[in-house]
């Protein structure tokens, strides 16, 4: 019997999150390109700059109909005609409205890419928003609400939103819109929010895949460069203010066997040099299996499955200002509601006191940094990063060196950075469950002022 010799390792290349090049076309709109050989299936983000703030006042929702209307006709084809091209392309296009602004997404085989982004540029050149299929969409939507207002996740996030920002603000708001305001919005008011708002000059297109044997620049030339709008206008964000007054506000679900909680409050963007030290800090907190809220609240007590902190990033401005939800999230069985939630406390207060160790610090920065090159193997991961800072208002640069940035952070700075970030006593905690069953042991609680609401 042969035996054939064991394989040696090879040297390990090193990896760094990929450098785009930027360009314009003719029409001004921005252009981020970005070579990845073997990613034969291309990923295109469209950013539009139609932030939910610039939707007219009681059309709430608006944004969120005109992007799911991008993929039903144009000029030249009708809803099923143009469902039935970008199946003949093997692509898929998806479309969404958040508080940035309006985003679509594109995926196709790189063989396939000229004559899909003619689609796409047609979508946006010439859209139909057919008074038919408007109606079907709002329709959709209104559809949707009552089971959006039934999922104890979804209803906690819309009542978090609610408390920490003023009424007038939109961000206190549901993102896709109320029953009250979608039951307003038709083809007219569609094509109004299109017509002042979508043009090439404020938009950026990211391509992202590998383009060996395609010419890039002639098939942007010939679709989105055929793309005509007026100048690009400057829109400054609107001031936005948050009260993140300690308190607890119960959404009384009468009879239910869980309590979905959410505490949150609204921190500074990325932006802001504290970002690297937050997240790795948040991480330790509750990012993971092994984090401290976990380790107390699942492994230690049983109260629930899970339980995760996080920042997400709601808004930034080209001044470099913006803001983040910072948030816990997670479910407990709702017997067991007032003791996780003083366990929780306890968790942060002792944060506060000791700190994190360095072994919690060490293997945030192994799993955060460590994850980069699995988490961007495909072309849409790395597209969606790059879109993600276009909206943000970040440098091409700013994930490559997020995790420079990481890995240089120590412990110090990272438990200073995520006991600012969650402050025991500067948190609005929000409780989806019974409140005939939790509402006298919260208030035991001392967590400030409980206030009971409806579902």
């Amino acid at each position: 019997m042969v035996f054939h010799p064991q394989p040696e390792p090879g040297q390990a290349t090193p990896w760094a999150f990929p450098a785009p090049e930027r360009g314009q076309l003719s029409n001004g709109l921005t252009v981020l390109r970005c070579h990845r050989p073997g990613q034969q299936v291309i990923a295109v983000e469209i950013c539009l700059d139609a932030p939910l703030d610039a939707e007219p006042e009681r059309l709430d929702g608006v944004a969120t109909i005109m992007a799911r209307a991008f993929s039903e006709g144009t000029d030249k084809l009708s809803a099923e005609d143009f469902t039935a091209e970008l199946e003949r392309c093997g692509a898929t296009l998806d479309a969404h409205a958040d508080h940035p602004g309006v985003r679509l997404s594109l995926e196709v085989p790189a063989s396939r890419l000229p004559k899909a982004l003619g689609l796409l540029a047609d979508a946006l050149r010439a859209p139909a928003f057919p008074d038919n299929e408007v109606e079907r969409l709002v329709n959709n939507r209104l559809d949707e609400i009552p089971h959006e207002l039934a999922n104890p996740a979804r209803r906690a996030a819309m009542a978090l939103s609610a408390q920490l920002f003023p009424a007038d603000s939109r961000m206190s708001r549901p993102r896709q819109g109320s029953q009250e305001t979608v039951e307003r919005i038709d083809a007219a008011s569609v094509r109004a929010f299109y017509e002042a708002h979508i043009r090439p000059a404020t938009a950026t297109a990211v391509v992202v895949g590998d383009f060996t044997g395609v010419d890039l620049d002639q098939a942007l030339t010939e679709s989105l460069g055929a793309w005509t709008g007026s100048a690009a206008q400057l829109r400054p964000m609107p001031p936005v203010t948050a009260d993140d007054t300690g308190r607890v506000v119960i959404v009384d679900r009468p009879g239910a066997v869980q309590t979905q909680l959410l505490l949150g409050r609204v921190g500074p963007d990325r932006h802001d040099r504290v970002w690297p030290a937050q997240v790795l800090g948040t991480y330790c907190l509750g990012g993971t299996l092994t984090s401290r809220l976990d380790r107390v609240l699942r492994e230690e007590k049983g109260y629930t499955y899970g339980v995760r902190s996080f920042g997400q990033v709601l808004r930034s401005a080209s001044d470099g200002t913006g803001l983040s939800l910072l948030a816990i999230s997670g479910s407990v069985d709702t017997p067991n509601t007032g003791p996780a939630l003083e366990d929780l406390w306890a968790v942060l207060r002792t944060l506060a006191a000791e700190g994190l160790t360095e072994a919690e610090r060490d293997v945030a920065v192994q799993n955060l940094v460590g994850v980069a090159p699995l988490k961007y193997e495909t072309a849409a991961a790395v597209a969606g990063t790059l879109a993600d800072q276009v909206e943000q208002y970040l440098p091409d640069d700013f994930q490559a060196r997020l995790y420079e940035r990481l890995a240089d952070t120590g412990t110090v700075e990272a438990t200073a950075a995520v006991v600012s970030a969650f402050p025991a006593d500067r948190l609005v905690t929000v409780l989806v469950g019974d409140a005939s069953e939790i509402t006298e042991p919260v208030k035991a609680l001392g967590l400030g002022e409980v206030t009971v609401i409806p579902a």
